[in-house]
């Protein structure tokens, strides 16, 4: 069995890209060093369960019709609070709120970049 333990975001503006997932979830970046671009994203606090990630340039340029990636979903309190900060930070709701029964709710979000991620809400209730 595989597990995810590291995700990238790749983004045609990185400082663009940087900004938005600070003030959408306060993710610390951290430029890493040497001459390559690339930043080691802090995605929340060593003690707690999830991974960090990193963010690159993007190579080429994407169509904007389809994403094809591996999409991460990012666990929060509240999926509405969590849209309110992605839509103020500049981002879009690709897909609205669904329940995940027994699990949770969940949405998908592009970022400024275009890239497609999810949104999760932990509620064992949601039906």
């Amino acid at each position: 069995m595989a597990k995810v333990v590291h995700f990238e975001v790749h983004a045609g503006d990185p400082e663009r890209a940087i900004r938005f997932y600070e003030a959408a979830f306060e993710w610390r970046f951290k430029k890493f060093p040497g001459p390559a671009e690339y930043w080691v994203i802090e995605a929340g606090p060593e003690n707690e369960v999830g991974i960090n990630g990193g963010l690159v340039p993007r190579r080429g340029e994407i169509d904007g019709s389809a994403v094809i990636a591996y999409v991460c979903t990012i666990q929060v309190p509240s999926v509405d609070e969590a849209l309110a900060r992605v839509l103020a930070a500049g981002g879009t709701l690709a897909l609205p709120k669904m329940p995940i029964p027994g699990v949770g709710w969940l949405l998908y979000c592009k970022d400024s970049e275009g890239n497609v991620f999810g949104v999760m809400q932990p509620d064992p209730q949601a039906a």
